[in-house]
């Protein structure tokens, strides 16, 4: 008990330092406007018709009525101070952090294992974007929710009692209000009565022709409430995001699998070496055929291995199945957005890996002399390289101009990170330098109708009024294609200006 309170403390403590920079960060241009500084029914705080909103709104792509009310409380506190609402994720993430050491401690009974998966979750380069990106509080609430149901699980599977069933399903509920990436939790859940649960033997019946396929439906029963949610949910989400799904003409399907497949193994590459985290990863031209073979067969390589292994090391199967699981929502089959991948898809994903990681080196290393040793030394070592990766990770997240920049310094052809650094300029009234990268953006992309109508609205600003209107012209041309508004309205305010400036010439 005292050895489980130092560890939560020392997880505290840490992340604090790590993270403690965030409170100086500003909000950027993508996403945190329409969550946060520019959402009316969010700056009006906690009230009853926000409340309902909250409930209702299918806005920013989503339906996720929890993420808006803790967004709404934020106001309630910090107004629209960026800092408090920065140090609300920190504290979720914290939270969330013990709540996996308690978990797996609980699990397992073994202490430096749980500490040091809660601490790999807590310190991750890659778990930056979730906890410095304020629009991303959704992945934050989702995932302390994620854990705490499975938390509850356990007790229940301990104690059998209805209602920990019911307080479970309502904690599961907590999660897919957050964010629909719950959905894969009830499969996990089966995963967990693998290992360390152990249910399938446990569980064991005399009687039936299977007794594993007994096992397994009884367990599969036991999730249908949970399951059932998952699916209403799910559909509710295809709903919200029906405008935001890509279509196969933009994006074929072939090239989406090929897509999923690479990324899989970029994630497990990023894990292990995480350089060039970049906020938005640019969408790829092509992919090369080898690289969709290599990353298959890697893939189905792993998959054999852990399969073949769940007698003897059970932990395996499920952290994988766990990583592969739970990444499907976001692997890009269904395309929302424009990114490929992202760092923020890897927040509950990569908990899986951590496990086989800190289990399997458990394993290796059990004859070696002066084991505990090498592995207090080990991993002291990553959890220090993670934390400096981190605390460099976090300082590019200080505003738009910083993180924008560096992903360009780190990524090519990245259109989405050009646009998006020129919209930070505008709002700044740095025009040369927003016009310079809505110019860079269409270099690479010139069909985009996006580029081309901002690039206007700052030429506009610039009253530099025919470059305005040639934009606005090659607007319209692309306007079916994305159903961008507006771009008549400024075409015709830029018309009329220009004529207006004639005659007062004459």
């Amino acid at each position: 008990m005292r050895n489980g309170i130092i560890v939560c403390i020392t997880l505290a403590v840490i992340v604090l330092a790590v993270y403690w920079q965030v409170g100086n960060s500003k909000f950027i241009i993508m996403d945190d406007p329409g969550y946060v500084t520019e959402n009316l029914h969010v700056l009006s705080g906690i009230s009853r018709s926000s409340f309902v909103w909250a409930f209702t709104s299918v806005e920013a792509d989503n339906w996720h009525p929890l993420t808006w009310l803790s967004h709404q409380v934020d106001v309630e506190l910090y107004g629209n101070d960026p800092r408090g609402h920065h140090y609300t994720n920190v504290i979720i993430h914290i939270a969330t952090t013990l709540i996996i050491f308690l978990l797996l401690f609980r699990l397992t009974g073994l202490l430096w294992q749980s500490a040091i998966v809660a601490a790999l979750f807590a310190l991750h380069p890659l778990h930056v974007e979730s906890v410095a990106w304020v629009a991303e509080r959704k992945d934050t609430l989702c995932a302390f929710f994620w854990f705490v149901t499975l938390m509850l699980y356990y007790e229940y599977v301990k104690s059998r009692k209805p209602l920990l069933y019911i307080i479970t399903l309502a904690s599961f509920l907590l999660g897919l209000m957050s964010k629909s990436m719950s959905v894969t939790l009830p499969v996990i859940m089966l995963l967990v009565d693998i290992w360390p649960l152990d249910r399938y033997r446990l569980e064991m019946k005399t009687q039936g022709i299977n007794p594993f396929l007994t096992r397994l439906t009884s367990l599969v029963k036991e999730k249908i409430p949970f399951l059932v949610c998952s699916l209403l949910v799910g559909c509710i989400t295809f709903y919200a995001q029906k405008k935001a799904i890509k279509s196969l003409d933009a994006l074929p399907l072939w090239f989406r699998i090929e897509n999923a497949i690479v990324s899989y193994v970029r994630y497990l590459f990023k894990t292990f070496w995480p350089t060039d985290l970049v906020f938005p990863y640019p969408y790829p031209s092509s992919i090369l055929l080898w690289q969709v073979i290599g990353s298959f067969v890697l893939l189905t390589l792993i998959t054999v291995l852990t399969i073949l292994s769940i007698r003897r090391h059970p932990y395996l199967l499920v952290g994988w199945f766990w990583f592969l699981i739970t990444l499907l929502p976001v692997i890009g089959i269904i395309q929302v957005g424009l990114q490929p991948m992202a760092d923020r898809y890897t927040y509950i994903p990569l908990t899986g890996l951590f496990i086989m990681v800190v289990w399997g080196g458990s394993s290796v290393t059990k004859n070696l002399r002066r084991r505990e040793g090498i592995l207090a030394l080990s991993s002291g070592m990553v959890l220090l390289i993670s934390s400096a990766l981190s605390w460099q990770q976090v300082g590019h997240w200080k505003d738009g101009v910083s993180l924008f920049r560096y992903a360009l310094e780190h990524s090519t052809e990245n259109f989405v990170a050009h646009n998006a650094l020129a919209t930070t300029y505008a709002k700044r009234n740095e025009l040369d330098a927003a016009i310079k990268e809505f110019e860079e953006s269409i270099k690479i992309k010139p069909r985009d109708p996006v580029a081309h109508i901002n690039l206007g609205l700052v030429l506009l600003g610039k009253n530099d009024l025919n470059a305005a209107i040639n934009e606005f012209e090659t607007t319209l041309k692309y306007e079916s294609e994305t159903n961008i508004g507006g771009a008549r309205q400024y075409l015709q305010i830029a018309l009329d200006r220009r004529k207006m400036q004639e005659l007062k010439s004459k």
